[in-house]
């Protein structure tokens, strides 16, 4: 798939999570097969452009390319200034936040509360691409199915997106209104990609490689996001693409290679946060690796209350030794849930 000067490797994509898909994560999936993992969302506000929070979610050292950044707000002009100051500062792709139903997100107009206000989407989309046209450097676009089950406009915003120049779609099968609740519907995925000429990304209740393959097959969309599958299997977009491909399955995920992801995912909590955020932040992480291992509850609750990065790497270190010792050469497969939650998804 060709989105600008970049050639991607095929059309699996991390869906933008807050506090989830930071540098470490975006590039353990990028490795094992995704074709882009867009940054966790970006407020486009000045006044909170030098917060840590956001000068960490604008870190890209050492990630593979096309580096893409998710931008988020309501005022065409902010959001145009955030876009090329993100250029500046290495982004290759601006992806636009229009499918966040996050009440903190939507009070201040922005994520999915746009999708309410056609001429301000196009006001936003055309003053992104404006900006970032002559640098060279593509837009995408989130959204939902729109603002409620009455009103799903997303055919009317897929068409202004492409008018604007926007030259990726991604859909969430949802609308504003339902958040997460219910499941994801791909009629309308399906309706716009058949009236848009430029690629459209499929997104909700994808958490098997058979939901992808179903999905792709009822909406003939050019690829899926892939959330809250994700949280503790990096590797799940290997998965997924070799099934896409071949129609066969990956051997599952060796406890010691498993071993191996784990620890070099907490090296890079440490080293983007510091140690004492980062093995607070690796906490959420740790349990989703185990959620589905022996004895992974009872080791999630006794990870939890370790105090040092150094304790914290020993630990995680010594319970899958113990693992392995026990005669487990595999990881068990397990069923991710399938509704994102948006207070993690920031897209």
């Amino acid at each position: 798939m060709q989105l600008g000067a970049h050639c991607l490797r095929n059309g699996l994509f991390v869906a933008p999570m807050a506090g989830v898909t930071d540098r470490p994560f975006r590039t353990l999936c990028r490795r094992f097969g995704a074709a882009l993992a867009a940054s966790e969302m970006v407020s486009s506000q000045p006044e909170l452009r030098a917060s840590r929070k956001s000068r960490l979610r604008r870190e890209h050292a050492g990630e593979p390319g096309p580096v893409a950044v998710q931008i988020a707000g309501a005022d065409p002009a902010l959001m145009a200034d955030a876009a090329r100051r993100n250029v500046d500062e290495g982004a290759q792709i601006i992806d636009i936040n229009m499918g966040c139903p996050a009440k903190k997100v939507c009070n201040v107009a922005a994520g999915s509360a746009l999708l309410e206000n056609e001429p301000l989407v196009a006001r936003v989309l055309e003053a992104v691409v404006a900006a970032t046209g002559p640098m060279g450097v593509p837009v995408t676009l989130k959204i939902r199915t729109g603002p409620n089950p009455g009103q799903r406009n997303a055919l009317s915003i897929a068409r202004l997106a492409e008018q604007a120049g926007v030259r990726l779609l991604a859909i969430h099968g949802r609308t504003r209104a339902c958040a997460f609740r219910g499941q994801a519907e791909y009629d309308t995925i399906a309706e716009v990609k058949s009236r848009l000429r430029i690629p459209v990304i499929a997104n909700g209740d994808i958490a098997t490689p058979e939901d992808a393959k179903r999905v792709l097959a009822h909406t003939r969309a050019d690829g899926v996001m892939i959330g809250r599958a994700a949280h503790g299997r990096p590797w799940i977009f290997a998965e997924f693409d070799h099934f896409l491909a071949t129609g066969g399955y990956l051997p599952p995920m060796g406890i010691a290679a498993m071993r191996a992801i784990v620890l070099e995912h907490l090296e890079g909590l440490y080293a983007l946060y510091g140690e004492l955020p980062g093995l607070r932040i690796a906490r959420k992480h740790i349990g989703w690796y185990v959620k589905a291992l022996p004895g992974g509850e009872a080791f999630r609750r006794e990870a939890n209350r370790i105090e040092s990065a150094a304790a914290q790497r020993a630990a995680v270190a010594e319970y899958y030794a113990r693992l392995a010792e026990e005669g487990l050469a595999t990881s068990p497969t397990r069923s991710a849930p399938a509704n994102d939650s948006c207070e993690r998804l920031a897209a």
